[in-house]
């Protein structure tokens, strides 16, 4: 949630850094602060009415005293009148506050100086490349084709059991999946990243502080009897440890990762671009999140993209980094990152991770401060990242390594599942 003193203080540059997103924002932030100022002087008035009714009790007191009693019931019935004024004053702040509150968690972060301007995709942009693009046979199978040659998921299967979307991963399937988890949670700690198991539910609270809620409740699976909601990714209950938390600055930065199957309703996605891997309700992702200084944390976004190049490279996948443009970006995010692999079958990018900074946005909802050198408490800023999220990965994979012989594992994934081959 953005802080009201930075829409306050910086009102033309939180309108513009807005706008990047969605035009109708700007009209947003003057209704937040036309709020605000019905707020502080509803507040103002109360404030005042209240002191002056302490000043009229003091001198109900003084003429008590010196024996004055008719003054002093007149002083008691403006006394009583200013009480009824100032309980009318007080609904109508919490009214305002209330409406303050509700109109401003509807405002999405203010995207970063360097982030592009457009309203979709096809806006952002490419900001590096790397490996070459594989070429394949004209027999070549995608990897749904690929999955049932080799018997490595059972689609149907789990639809039988759950629903479209919730695959049964088998074999040599259900061992790359394994082994993948255990690669990036290896890369995570030599990285310097502690591991975390989180809870695969969070409460509302939880989802509110990420910014989950109330932006997509609709895509997220309610347990409407424990209100409780199934993670989209670990980021919320990892994120969610530091909430209403006041940190040391010398612990800072806090590198976590943390393993977790990932729920989404995907709500309205059909078509050829979900087949298969493509798109799923249930799937599998390591998430590596950092809380840092507000001053290191750029610096800490770029050390993240990096980590995020290495997995890829390791795996000998051909990738693309893309810097989002503002109405690309998610809700809570400042600047994102997203990596795309491209898959030989499909000819296409398919998008594996979203590397993102958050600067105080998830922190002010949290409540996440650290004390600095000085006694003042501060809002942290969060960070994210996927490190990675399996189901594309492991359909490039299996695209692009595709041979006569059957598809040949990366190298680095070798000892983690214990074979050379898928055939």
């Amino acid at each position: 949630m953005l802080q009201l003193q930075f829409l306050r203080e910086n009102t033309t540059e939180a309108k513009t850094r807005l706008a990047k997103r969605n035009p109708a924002y700007v009209t947003t932030v003057d209704e937040v602060l036309e709020l605000d100022e019905k707020t502080r002087a509803a507040k103002q008035v109360m404030e005042s009415n209240q002191a002056e009714a302490n000043k009229l009790a003091k001198q109900i007191g003084e003429l008590m005293k010196s024996g004055k009693r008719e003054e002093a019931e007149a002083l008691k019935q403006l006394t009583a009148s200013l009480k009824e004024q100032a309980k009318q004053l007080e609904e109508n702040t919490k009214v305002f506050e209330e409406e303050l509150y509700q109109k401003l968690v509807t405002l999405p972060n203010a995207p970063a100086a360097i982030v592009p301007e457009g309203r979709s995709a096809d806006d952002n942009l490419t900001v590096h490349e790397f490996g070459t693009l594989p070429v394949l046979n004209e027999t070549a199978l995608p990897h749904w084709d690929l999955i049932t040659k080799y018997n490595l998921i059972d689609f149907e299967l789990g639809t039988k059991i759950t629903g479209a979307g919730f695959p049964v991963y088998r074999g040599k399937g259900a061992r790359m999946q394994r082994g993948l988890v255990n690669f990036f949670l290896d890369e995570a700690l030599k990285a310097g990243y502690e591991e975390i198991v989180p809870p695969f539910l969070v409460n509302a609270d939880s989802g509110f502080g990420t910014g989950q809620l109330p932006d997509k409740e609709g895509q997220m699976y309610h347990a409407q009897v424990d209100d409780l909601y199934l993670i989209p990714t670990a980021e919320v209950p990892i994120t969610n440890i530091y909430r209403d938390v006041i940190l040391k600055e010398e612990e800072l930065p806090i590198k976590n990762v943390g393993y977790s199957p990932c729920f989404r309703r995907e709500a309205g996605s059909w078509g050829a671009h979900v087949r298969g891997l493509n798109r799923l309700h249930q799937f599998e992702k390591v998430e590596i999140v950092q809380i840092a200084k507000p001053e290191e944390s750029y610096a800490i976004l770029d050390e993240m993209v990096k980590h995020v190049q290495g997995l890829l490279e390791k795996l000998e996948l051909p990738y693309r980094i893309l810097r989002l443009c503002g109405g690309d970006m998610g809700f809570s995010s400042a600047l994102t990152y997203d990596f795309e692999t491209y898959s030989a079958a499909q000819q296409r990018w398919l998008e594996v991770s979203s590397t993102s900074n958050f600067e105080t946005f998830q922190s002010n909802r949290l409540k996440c401060r650290y004390k600095t050198k000085d006694g003042k408490n501060q809002l942290v800023h969060t960070l994210n990242g996927s490190a990675l999220a399996l189901p594309r990965i492991l359909a490039t994979i299996l695209e692009n390594n595709q041979t006569a012989d059957g598809i040949k594992v990366p190298q680095v994934l070798v000892p983690y599942v214990g074979f050379e081959w898928i055939n």
